[in-house]
């Protein structure tokens, strides 16, 4: 049994993680704001990861074997928690994303096009950090996602106190109502009422996780292996948006009415003009076993068009 201290974990593939290290026979710490209750026998620390000194009195006495960080997102708050963790964990690792690829966000070292991003394209041991940009304005922040997600990673690599790792999450489908962003329910709702969707012209190609896969990935990092830096989550398989509306178009019956946007337009979810999809490889050579995403994209589609209005539910599904 480990100690493990798991930071959001409130919903979606972090409240699954929760459930999972529980299920291994760990002993299992959830700190997050209160808004929501972590499942039944976890240890539940209320309190703003952003108040220093009040993370550090809710955190006690408490050591732990590994932290999961599920929502850290700028690199103030990852100094925080590198301070206050510091002597008190072995190891710690953040969920990251596939956006701080997005070359559209940064400078980054140009990918052939069709070559799947490896993680030496984004190296935390070298990226600048800024502290004193507006992290703290809500809108800013939303705005420089990516960014503060680069910077995250890049603080928490360079502190000493403990062994760090990052885990690259590319897009996260799959558990039909609990999928809270609504990008995969943007795709079925609009088929199933005819309505356009809008997508770029020359779509790229990218990747995607379910949300299981995605919180086995989390327990394997947390408690199977010792690897330290970045790593990418995805299954395996690329698709893009046309391959996308077409799995929702055979789970609904319906066809789906596309529209082009000009260059540089604003398109659906998961519409790209950019080349970003992720590489899984040292996933694979650490030891861990993905998926096709072609495997379980129906069936998160099926989900989603269940779980979302009833016009949608009432409609065939394959």
């Amino acid at each position: 049994m480990q100690r493990i201290c798991v930071i959001g974990g409130s919903r979606y593939f972090g409240k699954l993680l929760v459930t999972r290290l529980q299920a291994a026979g760990h002993h299992v710490t959830v700190i997050n704001r209160g808004s929501t209750r972590p499942p039944a026998g976890a240890e539940h620390l209320v309190v703003d990861r952003n108040d220093e000194a009040a993370l550090l009195a809710a955190l006690g006495s408490r050591t732990y074997d590994v932290v999961v960080d599920q929502v850290c997102y700028t690199p103030v708050q990852a100094a925080i928690a590198a301070r206050a963790f510091a002597g008190r964990t072995r190891r710690y690792v953040m969920t990251s994303t596939i956006e701080v690829y997005d070359p559209a966000t940064a400078a980054l070292p140009a990918v052939p096009a069709g070559t799947p991003v490896p993680e030496e394209n984004v190296d935390p041991r070298a990226w600048l950090v800024t502290m004193d940009l507006p992290w703290h304005d809500e809108a800013y922040l939303e705005a420089h996602y990516a960014e503060g997600k680069r910077q995250a990673e890049a603080v928490f690599t360079r502190q000493g106190s403990f062994a760090f790792a990052s885990v690259r999450s590319t897009h996260v489908l799959g558990g039909g109502a609990q999928e809270f962003t609504g990008r995969l329910a943007h795709y079925t709702e609009r088929i199933i009422r005819g309505e356009e969707i809008t997508v770029h012209a020359k779509a790229l190609p990218t990747v995607f996780i379910h949300y299981e896969e995605l919180a086995d990935l989390l327990l394997w990092a947390a408690t199977a292996t010792d690897f330290t830096g970045p790593v990418n989550a995805c299954s395996d398989g690329l698709l893009d948006v046309r391959d996308l509306a077409a799995v929702v178009a055979a789970q609904t019956g319906r066809d789906p009415v596309l529209r082009a946007v000009a260059a540089g337009g604003t398109a659906s979810p998961f519409s790209f003009d950019r080349h970003y999809a992720m590489s899984n490889t040292r996933a694979k050579e650490l030891g861990f076993t993905f998926s096709r995403t072609a495997d379980w994209l129906p069936g998160a589609v099926a989900e989603t068009v269940t779980a979302s209005t009833p016009a949608a539910s009432a409609a065939p599904v394959a």
